[in-house]
């Protein structure tokens, strides 16, 4: 007898097949799909191993510089995971005062993902070249929903709903005009 209800999920490929049936099921594709094993851990993960997925999906009709990228993760202290919607921006000498923008970014966030879950936003910088104008770097946000135990524990049916009501609240939050200011323009 297990201490799991019966329909909760406690590896690794039924949580990917049920968050890759929720993303596709809101008319996003898999764009591709990494899988992982990971030992020789040292200090407190010493004599542990971890199995991690990575799914990348897309719109076949949409801006091009916009995926939900997932992580999903088993250990031996259980499952869990995030999904992300990831959309470029524009260069920071365009996007104005950082504490602005990603206030900004945590509002959009707050107002369209699902409640009750950890969203947390997080916004990347980077130059191409250690050299390079600062002003020019590229920036990225990541709106995140993490994926709860008890949902992931609820099994299959719990995790697809939540799959797709999270791409749902993606697709909200790029209709949003103040996220669309600061993308780049397409063509």
């Amino acid at each position: 007898m297990t201490d799991f209800p019966s329909n909760s999920i406690v590896t690794l490929e039924p949580l990917i097949e049920a968050v890759q049936e929720g993303v596709l099921a809101a008319g996003w594709q898999l764009s591709g799909l990494q899988k992982t094993t990971s030992h020789q851990f040292e200090g407190r993960w010493d004599g542990e191993s971890t199995r991690s997925a990575y799914l990348f999906f897309h719109l076949d009709a949409g801006p091009q510089d916009v995926s939900i990228d997932v992580y999903l993760d088993e250990t031996s202290r259980g499952l869990m995971g995030n999904m992300a919607l990831v959309v470029d921006l524009l260069e920071l000498q365009d996007l104005g005062r950082m504490q602005t923008s990603l206030g900004l970014l945590g509002e959009l966030s707050e107002a369209s993902l699902p409640e009750g879950h950890r969203t947390p936003v997080s916004l990347r910088l980077r130059l191409r070249e250690a050299g390079d104008d600062p002003g020019a770097a590229e920036a990225q946000v990541r709106f995140k929903l993490q994926l709860p135990r008890a949902t992931i524990g609820a099994g299959h049916v719990a995790i697809v709903e939540l799959a797709q009501a999270t791409v749902q609240a993606f697709e909200r939050l790029l209709e949003a005009e103040a996220l669309r200011a600061i993308m780049p323009p397409v063509g």
